[in-house]
């Protein structure tokens, strides 16, 4: 999975935020978003275990479920270790 690029990374996980059917939040406009953001950008080819994402949904539910269920709809080699939730 290194050598997806940041924008596919994206891409996959609001797939797999959409697929949850949580009730994620979208930016307002001519082209809807998932609001979401990350902290920095990786490189192409670099590895990381750290990477800090910040999603938005409109439904309160546990950190666990959202965990879980976002890494039922994640492929092989992407995984969510950690979710805090305002709610949880």
């Amino acid at each position: 999975m290194r050598f997806i690029s940041h924008l596919d990374l994206m891409r996959l996980f609001q797939r797999a935020a959409r697929r949850t059917g949580l009730g994620v939040l979208f930016t307002q406009g001519f082209s809807p978003r998932l609001k979401m953001s990350v902290a920095r950008a990786l490189k192409l080819g670099l590895e990381s275990r750290e990477e800090e994402a910040v999603f938005y949904a409109d439904i309160r539910t546990s950190a666990d479920e959202l965990l879980r269920r976002m890494n039922e709809q994640l492929p092989e080699g992407v995984r969510i270790l950690q979710c805090h939730g305002k709610y949880s």
